[in-house]
């Protein structure tokens, strides 16, 4: 039977890389405006009302005038600050800006299900390994005896 690659579903096993670390080469504000943007948008609400509910969240005032900053990729000064990312992700529902730096980073970010999901795969392996090892010292042993 012939196999066929599957270019279109990336590959489970394969270890993230993170971002190069070369000199100049880690100025992300336009990357960061452009998710924040990205997360906006797949909200469903008005930017009104996620500023809203920011504020509730942190306890300080962010109106609709700063997320319009955040988002805009030729506002460099006004990137959002990191201590807004939760409030924002919480808002707008999703984890869009998470996921990103956790790519950057060379990470996965795996939320409920899938983190469990990933957790019981390690420690599976983790047994049978564990179950290999104890076959082997039991097969060492029997022939010293």
């Amino acid at each position: 039977m012939r196999r066929i690659a599957d270019l279109f579903t990336a590959d489970l096993f394969e270890a993230p890389l993170p971002a190069p670390a070369a000199a100049a080469t880690m100025h992300y504000s336009r990357e960061v405006a452009h998710q924040v943007s990205a997360l906006l948008a797949g909200s469903g609400q008005s930017r009104y009302q996620i500023a809203a509910r920011m504020s509730e969240l942190t306890g300080k005032d962010i109106s609709k005038y700063m997320l319009d900053a955040y988002s805009a990729e030729s506002r460099e000064a006004y990137n959002l600050p990191l201590w807004e990312v939760p409030a924002l992700e919480v808002a707008c529902g999703g984890h869009g800006l998470t996921a990103w730096l956790a790519a950057k980073r060379g990470a996965r970010l795996l939320i409920g299900r899938e983190a469990l999901d990933a957790e019981l795969g390690k420690l599976e392996r983790l047994r049978d390994e564990a179950s290999r090892k104890i076959k082997e010292l039991k097969r060492v042993l029997e022939e010293d005896a």
